[in-house]
């Protein structure tokens, strides 16, 4: 494929860039100390349209693609995990289980307000005894009339804190089924914010669903057909996911190199010794094939091919690449980096959940190794 971006998207990069520098990085360590994302903050991200950047502009979209969602998120993440994380959410996978499965009545209903940021999003799958174990689903939706009632738990749901929409899934007679449920509705307890090691902006809670009234023509897809909406839209979360891990990691080479070369003992620069260049390239080694992946699997998202594989090997290598470049920078930035008073720790604390949401590294590993037995050894 060819890597020459558009004007159209060069530009997004700049404004994204331009915007991130101006407007998240001063933020960033408040974010994480108060564990909040300022209304403020949200409100300027919804002017400037970051929150539709993928859709279409029939739904009030940019029309970028998932490539310009990419490029914004790798811009963002390179300021703030947490403001990512919440975008993420909230496009990605929140809004994307909408426009992926949902009716064009329902994607006209919702999406306009998702895409101008007048509503935010959340997915809700996870739940206490089906984490990776998404058929064990307990929650329930029974039909009553021309409505479905709600009932039962999710855990782990990134923006619930904030959300006004709710992607939920839950079990019906036919199987798992989507439904798009507005957060005001009555039955719905939002549980306490989750006290969490990382991207502590991003709010994260229980969802509790007491006898929720639900309009039948809020269904997303068909009835039994949840799953597959559901891991079509994890495909794009792991996107998420990858583009995220690039750009965070291009920050910390950068916050790294800068040090290095100011950085002295021994009376030279710490980035004339081997070891600290050894540290410096092996970063970017990783940084370099995951631009490919990214932009590869994104540019692949957007030609409508399936790319349920690759996105699961970019979630592997991306999330395991940024937990090695963030140990290496706190590493060239010595007993600094281990302080608060630089951003190396909070880099290296966000890090770490990356393995583990939208889908652990085992789950992804059990993902490609499936496929590369039903694809390979044949004889």
């Amino acid at each position: 494929m060819n890597f020459t971006f558009s004007a159209d998207l060069k530009m997004l990069r700049a404004l994204a860039r331009d915007f991130t520098t101006k407007e998240i990085k001063p933020l960033a360590q408040k974010i994480d100390e108060e564990e909040n994302i300022p209304n403020e903050l949200i409100k300027k991200i919804a002017e400037v349209g970051f929150f539709g950047t993928a859709f279409p502009e029939k739904y009030g979209g940019s029309g970028l693609g998932k490539l310009g969602y990419c490029i914004m998120m790798e811009e963002i993440a390179r300021g703030c995990s947490s403001t990512a994380t919440m975008i993420g959410a909230h496009q990605s996978i929140g809004t994307n289980a909408i426009f992926v499965g949902g009716s064009e009545e329902l994607k006209n209903k919702y999406l306009p307000k998702l895409c101008s940021g007048e509503m935010i999003a959340c997915f809700a799958l996870t739940e206490p005894e089906a984490g990776s174990d998404t058929f064990n689903l307990k929650t329930e939706a029974k039909k009553k009339g021309d409505k479905w009632i709600l009932n039962g738990s999710k855990i782990w749901i990134t923006n619930a804190g904030i959300a006004n929409l709710i992607s939920v899934f839950a079990r019906t007679e036919k199987g798992i089924t989507g439904f798009v449920v507005e957060a005001d509705s009555p039955g719905i307890i939002i549980g306490p914010p989750e006290k969490k090691l990382g991207i502590k902006g991003s709010t994260t809670n229980s969802i509790t669903f007491e006898n929720v009234e639900v309009p039948e023509e809020n269904m997303i897809g068909r009835e039994g057909r949840g799953f597959i909406i559901a891991m079509k839209t994890l495909d794009g979360g792991r996107l998420t996911i990858g583009a995220c891990c690039l750009g965070a990691s291009r920050e910390l080479l950068e916050l790294s190199t800068v040090y290095a070369k100011q950085r002295k003992q021994f009376g030279e620069p710490i980035a004339k010794f081997q070891a600290v260049q050894f540290m410096l390239a092996e970063m970017a080694s990783k940084i370099y094939p995951m631009e490919s992946v990214v932009y590869r699997c994104a540019y692949d998202y957007d030609q409508g091919k399936d790319i349920s594989v690759d996105a699961a090997m970019l979630k592997l290598y991306a999330s395991e690449a940024m937990t090695e470049v963030a140990d290496k920078a706190l590493q060239i930035h010595g007993g600094m980096g281990f302080s608060r008073e630089l951003p190396m720790e909070r880099y290296y604390r966000d890090a770490r959940i990356l393995r583990i949401f939208e889908g652990t590294t085992e789950i992804q590993k059990m993902i490609i190794g499936r496929h590369v037995i039903k694809v390979n050894g044949k004889v």
